[in-house]
This record gives C-alpha cells, structure tokens and sequence, in this order.
C-alpha cells in the first residue's frame, strides 16, 4: 500500500490518487469517480502518508491505524458507518485503538477515517499481506 501517493484535498470530498505534476500544481485522480482534475500548488493537500492520530503516548501514522481496522475487520469493510453517531463512532474507534486521544481526536476525524478506510479497501489499495510477506522475506 503506497499511501505517500493517496491525498485528501481540502473542500473536496473523498480521496485522490497522484497522476503527474504539472507546472502549477498536480494532476489527481479521484478515487469516487474516476474524473482527473487539476489541482493548483496553493491547494491545502495532505498526503495520508504523512497524517498521523494522536495516541495517549504518541503520534500513530494512518497507516497502522489502517491496519488495525484491517486486522479487526479481517481484511473486509468496517463494521460501523461513517455516519454513525458520535458515541457510536468513539466506542468503535476505542474497540480499534484503546489509547488514542480522545481530547485531540475529533468525531470528525474518526468518520473521516472510517470513510477513508472503505474507499481504499474499496480499490483494493489495502494490501497489509504482501507488506507482511515482503518484510518477512527482507530478515
């Protein structure tokens, strides 16, 4: 899973693959529809591989929190809706990662996540089986 490549663009919904760079910016790719758009330098871009969740003790990066949801999910879709309600949504994130912050880690954040993880499972863009074979193979 690259997810240096995957970017959450600011006022638009879901996520986007990185094409190309152009002069003033980049071309993406959305992960919803398929349409390629044009996104400007100054655009507030974050790429998921550079998001992390704050925790009791650190800071996880969306990649293991991914594959925590991955592994209590065995490998399928979450469980519970991004559009679940607040207390639906802490107690699932909670069964999922006990000690993040629940002062700095918004209900927002955690549909989001949610949100983000299906739409990568989605395009099979989850792929902790290879990761793990390749890491394995690597010692």
């Amino acid at each position: 899973m690259e997810l240096d490549k995957i970017l959450s663009i600011a006022k638009k919904p879901g996520l986007y693959k990185l094409i190309a760079q152009s002069r003033g910016g980049f071309i993406a790719e959305s992960l919803l529809d398929q349409k390629r758009i044009s996104v400007s330098i100054t655009s507030n871009v974050s790429l998921l591989s550079e998001i992390a969740i704050y925790t009791l003790a650190e800071e996880l990066p969306l990649k293991e929190v991914f594959l925590k949801v991955f592994e209590k999910e065995n490998g399928g879709q979450a469980s519970t809706s991004p559009k679940a309600s607040k207390d639906d949504l802490e107690a699932y994130f909670f069964s999922v990662l006990p000690d993040y912050d629940e002062d700095r880690v918004y209900p927002s954040d955690i549909k989001k996540i949610i949100s983000w993880y299906n739409l990568l499972q989605q395009h099979k863009l989850l792929d902790f089986k290879t990761e793990a074979s390749s890491t394995e193979e690597e010692e």
